[in-house]
């Protein structure tokens, strides 16, 4: 099992990136994060000290935290960010892109200035900070990148067009780079959770198999170990969507999803 003792976390103060980060440093990771919000941030960084201070065991090695603000659609200033975090943590074992915005879509709107974020954040701003990391860990020799894609992705739903595109092209976008990268030794994960109880999916109509941003980020970080290509949160959301691909879009088309 690969060892995660520098760990990048972009989109880090909530949800799935702050349960994430969160486990990875109570498992001994040393772990950067990055996010527009730094005050969450810098809560976990401060528990994070309190329990370092008090003396690490074998058991609950505390690793060290790091915090850096920053808005991913700025994205003349990733490649310098991404060599200055680098630096601070003394190399790199593990990146994760869980940036992303998900907009109330209104049956029947049609509104670009959302759907450009959605666009910019959810795969612009994926790119620009996987490719940085697929520049060093082709160059290293190893290495692993995780991406958070989601089932949303897997067929074009009529609720939200641009968020059900950009989560297809980022695991597109994650397959090709693994593809890429195999032949380096660079491990590629696409993690592709369901419904997940944040405050991105909270109060919204129709939520199945509701699981918490904690369990899921012990998910994400067993299937990495484990090597995974492609992992469904939770599981059985992988067989939700291969009847959802064998569908006949004349039908799929119908549905109210």
């Amino acid at each position: 099992m690969p060892e995660f003792n520098r760990v990048l976390i972009i989109g880090a103060s909530s949800g799935i990136g702050k349960a994430l980060a969160e486990n990875l440093l109570n498992g001994g990771s040393s772990v950067a994060m990055v996010s527009r919000r730094r005050e969450p941030m810098e809560d976990i960084r401060i528990k994070n000290d309190e329990l370092r201070s008090r003396g690490t065991s074998i058991s609950h090695p505390y690793g060290k935290a790091f915090v850096y603000q920053h808005d991913v659609t700025d994205y003349a200033k990733t490649e310098a960010l991404f060599q200055q975090i680098t630096g601070d943590l003394g190399g790199l074992d593990l990146i994760i892109y869980n940036s992303g915005v998900m907009p109330s879509i209104e049956e029947g709107e049609y509104n670009f200035t959302k759907d450009k974020e959605i666009i910019e954040v959810n795969v612009m701003g994926a790119i620009a900070w996987l490719n940085e990391a697929a520049k060093r860990f082709q160059q290293t020799k190893g290495g692993t990148i995780v991406g958070i894609s989601s089932i949303a992705g897997d067929r074009g739903r009529r609720g939200n067009p641009a968020y059900c595109t950009s989560k297809a092209a980022i695991s597109t976008y994650l397959e090709s780079l693994r593809n890429r990268l195999s032949q380096y030794g660079v491990k590629v994960v696409t993690i592709k959770p369901g419904m997940i109880d944040t405050d991105m999916s909270r109060g919204k109509p129709g939520l199945l198999w509701l699981i918490s941003a904690d369990e899921t980020a012990k998910r994400i970080i067993e299937a990495t170990r484990k090597g995974k290509t492609t992992a469904y949160i939770p599981r059985r959301w992988r067989i939700v969507s291969m009847i959802l691909r064998m569908i006949p879009s004349f039908i799929f088309k119908r549905l109210p999803v």
